[in-house]
């Protein structure tokens, strides 16, 4: 699928891993320059799943990654009654540092929403962390509502990084 003619949203393949993992490490150590909120870890096993399950997409701008994200259909465990099959789930965002301040996002929204349309799903969903008003306001200001705030489950069917965090749950409506 594709954004417009000048980027495509594609899925990431084997082939992508290390760049992946090196867009995360970058993540991880701008978080921490910065002292933000963020990743301390990631799951190598868990992205090469998502890769395996076609969940994981990136964006692509004359050859060059700008951006890989993953998605999926079914929250529960973050969600719970709320998780009613009806939403696409935006989860691990990360910009290319060399295309930072790009807007990458919006692209990433862009997507969401046409994959949203097509496939008549009500809402586009993520997480975020609950302590960082920045991101939160970002977001805010893309359309999402805030629900609730919550605590993740100590659970092996969470990556590790993803475990007892609190988060604030963000909802945009598809109209």
């Amino acid at each position: 699928m594709s954004g417009n003619q000048n980027y495509s949203v594609i899925n990431t393949t084997t082939e992508d891993l290390p760049l992946i993992y090196w867009m995360f490490e970058e993540a991880i150590a701008y978080q921490k320059k910065n002292h933000y909120s963020g990743w301390n870890s990631y799951d190598k096993e868990f992205l090469q799943h998502e890769i395996d399950k076609m969940l994981q997409l990136k964006i692509v701008e004359n050859g060059n990654i700008l951006c890989v994200f993953s998605i999926c259909f079914s929250d529960p465990l973050i969600w719970r009654e709320r998780d009613t099959g009806n939403s696409i789930y935006l989860h691990r965002i990360t910009v290319n540092p060399k295309y930072k301040g790009q807007n990458q996002f919006a692209k990433v929204l862009a997507w969401a929403v046409e994959y949203a349309r097509e496939n008549k799903l009500e809402t586009i969903r993520m997480d975020t962390w609950a302590n960082n008003p920045t991101i939160i306001n970002y977001y805010l200001g893309y359309g999402f509502q805030f629900l609730e705030n919550y605590t993740t489950p100590d659970t092996d069917e969470l990556p590790e990084q993803h475990r007892n965090l609190c988060v604030a749950l963000l909802e945009l409506s598809i109209h």
